[in-house]
């Protein structure tokens, strides 16, 4: 792989060109790298491909190592794992609560005490979540509940 880096000081916007023979995983996993800085996630649902913004999304499941983002009108597929999503949403507002889930603190409705000092999240779309023990503190620290 060749990396160019051009300095134009009469750039009006910044602008990456990829040049490749073909468009692989790993090209579309850099592109959406890439789209996610301008706060847009790439995500599959059937053969297309859709870009996100960040703020439609409610929350992100792991399951059996496949990753959906759910919004509140549909689930999408994406290639990137949650420990990588959690790395590039948390300036975002996303938070992991539990080892399954990856959640948009803006989108939480309400929360409840559960058992084993667990909490019950009840998201925008209706959907209900279990912030687990190690993350429950982390949750209530970030929305500075007591």
């Amino acid at each position: 792989m060749k990396i160019e880096i051009i300095v134009d000081e009469n750039a009006a916007d910044l602008e990456i060109a990829v040049t490749c023979r073909r468009l692989t995983p790993d090209v579309e996993k850099l592109l959406a790298t890439l789209r996610m800085t301008d706060c847009q996630l790439t995500a599959k649902k059937g053969h297309d491909i859709h870009l996100l913004d960040i703020a439609q999304v409610i929350y992100i499941e792991s399951v059996e190592r496949k990753c959906f983002i759910y919004t509140s009108d549909d689930v999408y597929e994406t290639g990137f794992k949650l420990y990588e999503l959690e790395e590039q949403l948390e300036d975002y507002g996303f938070l992991r609560v539990s080892k399954s889930f990856l959640i948009h603190l803006k989108s939480i409705q309400s929360l409840r005490a559960d058992i084993n000092r667990r909490i019950r999240i009840t998201m925008s779309n209706g959907e209900q979540i279990i912030a687990s023990r190690q993350y429950a503190d982390t949750l209530k620290k970030r929305l500075g509940v007591n």
